[in-house]
C-alpha cells in the first residue's frame, strides 16, 4: 500500500523507506524555529544545566514576534536576553521585530517541500503550506531538539479535506476554516494530519494556503498540509532564486487515509465565531447586528497582503464608524511595504485606521491594541479565546478581512458582501 504526503516526509526525516500511523519513530530534524516568548528565554536554562550547545546553528531559525517593540522592562530584557543568545551560540538566521514567526520564516525562504520542520508555537502547521510537515512543540521538546536535532514522533493518520467548486464572492480561506471549525468541532483533527485538496486548494495563493494549514490548529490536528504544486514552486523560487525539486512530494494514488471529506465551495457564506471559540462559528447573517467596539485586522491567519487587500477592497471610499477602532497590525514589515507600495495602506488610513507595529500584538494579549473590560471586537485573528485578547469580560468574534472591514464601517457585525458590489455606503 502506498503512503501519504505525511508518511513520506516522516519516513525520510526517519531514514526509513516506509512508516505505517501509530509507529513511534525516531526523526532528523531539518530545521527547527522558535520565537521570543517560548525561544531562548525557555531553553537556555535547560541547555545550561546539561551542559549542550545548539546542534547545528544554520539549522535554527529565531525571530522576535511576541514582545515587539518592548512596551515595558520586561518585554525589553526578554528581547536582550534572545539577541545575546542568538551571537552567542552563532545562529545567523535571527530576525528581530521583522514580523510574525510563521510569515517572516517562509518569506525568508527557509521553507522547502519535504522539509521535516518544528517550530516552538502552537501555529507552526502554517509551514504545511509549503509542503512541509510542520508542528508546533513546548520548550522542553525544543531544547533536546536544539541540542541533538532529532525528535520522536507517533506516526500519524492524515484526514484528507476536499473543497472544490467555486469561492463565492466575499469569501476567502478564514471563511472555509470557521466552517470547519463549527462543522469538525476543535478536536476533529483528532491530532491527526489534515492534508487540504480539491480545485478551491489549487486555486488559492500561498498566503491563502497558509491560513489553511495555520487554522489546522484550531481543529485539534497534529499540522495542516498542502501539496507542493508549481504555485508552491513559483513562490519559492521568486524567494530565494532557485526553483525546488517537489515531483516526489505527493501522497501515492492508493495510500490509505483515515477519512475523506468533500465539502462544496459554492454554498460558502462568510462566516462568523461567536465568543469564546473559532467553533461557535456560523453564517454571518445569525451574527449581524451585535455592536463593537474594535475591529482588528492582525495576526499571522489575517493580516498578510492578501487580508489588508481585502480590507482595503471594503474600506475603498468609506470611513469607519465614529465610535469604533479599527487597529492594522501588518504580519511583517515586508508585507507592511508592500502595502505602502501598492496603495492599500493608504486606502486603509483614509478609512481612519490605526496602524500598529508588526507582531503578534492583541492578537495574543500584547503590547498595543489589547481589550478593556466590556470591550466587543471582530477580529481577523485564528483564537477567540476568553480572555486572549485583554480583559476576560471582552467579547471577540471572528471572522475574514472582508468581514471585519465591512463591521468597522458599520459600527456593527454585517455581511461584507453588499460593501464589494458598491452598496450600503
Amino acid at each position: 500500500m502506498g503512503q501519504t504526503l505525511a508518511e513520506k516526509i516522516i519516513a525520510r526525516a526517519a531514514g526509513r523507506e516506509h512508516v505505517r500511523p501509530g509507529e513511534i519513530v525516531t526523526c532528523s530534524v531539518d530545521l527547527a524555529m522558535m520565537h521570543d516568548s517560548g525561544g531562548p528565554r525557555r531553553i537556555k536554562p535547560v541547555l545550561e544545566k546539561l551542559g549542550a550547545k545548539v546542534w547545528d546553528a544554520d539549522k535554527v531559525v529565531v525571530i522576535t514576534d511576541h514582545f515587539v517593540p518592548a512596551v515595558d522592562v520586561q518585554s525589553a530584557e526578554i528581547l536582550n536576553l534572545t539577541r545575546e543568545w542568538v551571537v552567542a551560540q552563532g545562529i545567523e538566521n535571527f530576525y528581530d521585530m521583522q514580523g510574525i514567526c510563521h510569515v517572516v520564516l517562509p518569506e525568508r525562504g527557509h521553507l522547502l517541500p519535504g522539509m521535516f520542520v518544528v517550530g516552538g508555537d502552537s501555529h507552526s502547521p502554517t509551514g504545511g503550506a509549503f509542503g512541509c510537515f510542520m508542528f508546533g512543540v513546548g520548550a522542553t521538546d525544543m531544547a533536546g531538539i536544539v541540542a541533538t536535532g532529532e525528535t520522536w514522533i507517533k506516526v500519524p493518520e492524515t484526514i484528507s479535506i476536499d473543497w472544490s467548486g467555486k469561492m463565492p464572492r466575499g469569501t476567502c480561506a478564514k471563511d472555509i476554516m470557521l466552517k470547519l471549525c463549527a462543522s469538525l468541532g476543535m478536536d476533529g483533527g483528532d491530532y491527526q494530519v489534515i492534508q487540504y485538496s480539491g480545485n478551491v486548494i489549487s486555486s488559492f495563493d500561498m498566503a491563502e494556503r497558509m491560513t489553511l494549514c495555520n487554522m489546522a490548529a484550531e481543529l485539534g490536528a497534529q499540522t495542516g498540509i498542502v501539496a507542493a504544486d508549481n504555485t508552491t514552486l513559483d513562490f519559492i523560487e521568486n524567494t530565494i532564486g532557485a526553483r525546488p525539486e517537489a515531483q516526489n512530494w505527493h501522497g501515492d494514488a492508493d495510500a490509505s487515509y483515515r477519512k475523506t471529506l468533500r465539502f462544496d465551495a459554492g454554498a460558502l457564506i462568510p462566516q462568523v465565531a461567536a465568543p469564546h471559540s473559532p467553533a461557535n462559528a456560523a453564517g454571518v447573517d445569525e451574527q449581524a447586528s451585535a455592536k463593537i467596539t474594535q475591529a482588528y485586522i492582525g495576526a499571522c491567519t489575517g493580516a498578510k497582503l492578501n487580508d489588508l487587500q481585502m480590507a482595503a477592497e471594503v474600506l475603498a471610499g468609506r470611513q469607519i464608524a465614529r465610535d469604533i477602532r479599527l487597529l492594522i497590525a501588518p504580519a511583517s514589515v515586508r508585507e507592511l511595504a508592500q502595502a505602502t507600495k501598492d496603495g492599500t495602506l493608504g486606502i486603509l488610513l483614509a478609512a481612519g485606521a490605526t496602524l500598529l507595529p508588526s507582531g503578534c500584538g492583541a492578537c495574543a494579549g500584547y503590547g498595543a491594541g489589547v481589550l478593556g473590560e466590556g470591550d466587543v471586537c471582530i477580529a481577523s485573528t485564528a483564537r477567540n479565546f476568553q480572555g486572549r485578547m485583554g480583559s476576560k469580560s471582552a467579547r471577540v468574534y471572528l471572522g475574514s478581512p472582508y468581514t471585519v472591514a465591512a463591521s468597522a464601517i458599520a459600527g456593527e457585525i454585517c455581511d461584507p458582501r453588499p460593501f464589494l458590489d458598491g452598496g450600503v455606503l
